[in-house]
């Protein structure tokens, strides 16, 4: 079953219920989004990097699997002045979970708790070399009624380094959707964004034992477009110490234009 962004957006700012599988239909929720972002980064840590880039998103619900993800093309017009120039020209992220409650046709919600999941998350840089990003997450998801902000995505997840070929701290992660301003025509104005918090860096891997970013973002939706601001703020992200020659925390600058497929 589709659902449109704005039916998405409605529920998201109603209070959550409990995920209901004992009838067998884990079909019943199902639904899917993409969108293309042109996006421009001020500042962007660690290294105050400034720099335009593409970001191809999707995410949904197909019977037990909940997923997010996006793939980034950095650098578009392969401009030799871009902050990007040399480096990685793609990177991805995709986050699947699977639910608990589908899987075993039982109510796992508890108090604000409305579903449980096995989460897992993979970072994908662009490279061919060992230097490149290659992160994988494995631990429990849920998703969770918060006051006014409605239904929040909480995860806890073990980082696995693929290029190290170990274990290495872990991350805290959640996100939230949250319309909160309706105009008459339909379109309406959200708060959404999230937060990556690594805990227990190992210090041969890191400078710094733990770090993360924080993104809110307030972002205008139509049915077929979008527009935003995003401030995120960055703390010794990951786990780079922030010093005098290479800066990891402070704040930067995002811009976006949307279109929805």
């Amino acid at each position: 079953m589709k659902k449109t962004l704005l039916a998405l957006s409605l529920a998201a700012a109603m209070p959550t219920f409990a995920a209901d599988y004992s009838d067998g239909d884990t079909h019943k929720n199902d639904y899917k989004w993409m969108q293309a972002n042109i996006m421009y980064a001020v500042d962007e840590l660690p290294g105050e990097s400034s720099h335009d880039y593409l970001e191809l998103e999707f995410g949904g619900r197909a019977g037990v699997l909940d997923y997010y993800g996006y793939a980034d093309v950095f650098n578009l017009t392969s401009s030799d002045s871009s902050d990007k120039d040399g480096e990685d020209k793609i990177f991805i992220k995709f986050a699947p979970r699977l639910s608990l409650d589908g899987l075993t046709g039982k109510d796992l919600s508890v108090g604000p708790i409305q579903e449980l999941y096995i989460a897992t998350l993979f970072n994908w840089g662009g490279g061919s070399s060992s230097t490149t990003v290659n992160n994988s997450f494995w631990g429990l998801g849920s998703d969770i009624n918060v006051p006014w902000l409605g239904k929040v995505g909480l995860n806890v997840y073990g980082l696995y380094d693929l290029n190290k070929k170990d274990w290495n701290g872990y991350q805290v992660s959640t996100n939230w959707f949250k319309p909160f301003y309706f105009f008459e025509n339909g379109s309406f104005f959200s708060y959404q964004g999230y937060i990556d918090y690594q805990v227990g860096l190992k210090s041969e891997y890191s400078s710094s034992s733990n770090g993360g970013v924080m993104f809110n973002g307030i972002y205008w939706h139509s049915d077929n477009f979008a527009l935003g601001y995003g401030l995120k703020s960055f703390k010794d992200v990951y786990g780079i110490e922030d010093t005098s020659g290479f800066k990891s925390s402070g704040f930067s600058h995002y811009f976006a234009a949307t279109y929805k497929f």
